[in-house]
């Protein structure tokens, strides 16, 4: 099976907009809360978990429109931005516990944490092996990056107000 990435353009340029213009509404629900956010103090990090995650979107869909960029590159580099991306999240989910935050152990929240990542790490790691199918696992990273962040935006948004 030959995968061509040009075939993938309009799906990498939806996403790239779509995380963009979540991204947006994030820094709006951010805004809209920040002095009820600053009170708590795990939830700064998680504003920036969930930033990350629709972040992440946006630079995997970017990789992939460079014009002329072969799979095993693109493979190599959404590897890289999923693992550090799951490092980063790894590490501010610790943060979290440190500081008290009991919500940090719901399994929700550590899916939504944890699991988004992960499909970019594994379609990389198939890019790179010369395994062309590995780009349909960019498909459940976006979603679930996508989860993720909107996830934590209703948190910032939604039920800090609570």
């Amino acid at each position: 099976m030959e995968i061509d990435l040009q075939g993938w353009h309009d799906f990498f340029a939806a996403e790239a907009g779509a995380s963009a213009a979540l991204a947006g509404l994030l820094f709006v629900s951010v805004s809209i809360n920040l002095a009820r956010i600053l009170k708590y103090k795990h939830l700064p990090a998680r504003a920036g978990e969930a930033l990350l995650a629709i972040l992440s979107v946006l630079i995997v869909a970017s990789f992939a429109l460079v014009p002329g960029l072969d799979l095993k590159t693109y493979g190599l580099e959404i590897g890289i931005t999923g693992a550090l991306v799951w490092a980063i999240q790894t590490r501010a989910l610790i943060a979290a516990n440190k500081v008290g935050n009991h919500y940090n152990r719901y399994p929700t929240r550590i899916i939504m944490n944890q699991i988004p990542a992960l499909p970019f790490i594994v379609a990389g790691a198939l890019l790179v092996c010369g395994r062309d199918e590995g780009i349909y696992w960019v498909v459940p990273g976006t979603l679930l990056s996508f989860a993720s962040g909107i996830f934590g935006a209703w948190v910032l948004l939604i039920e800090i107000q609570r």
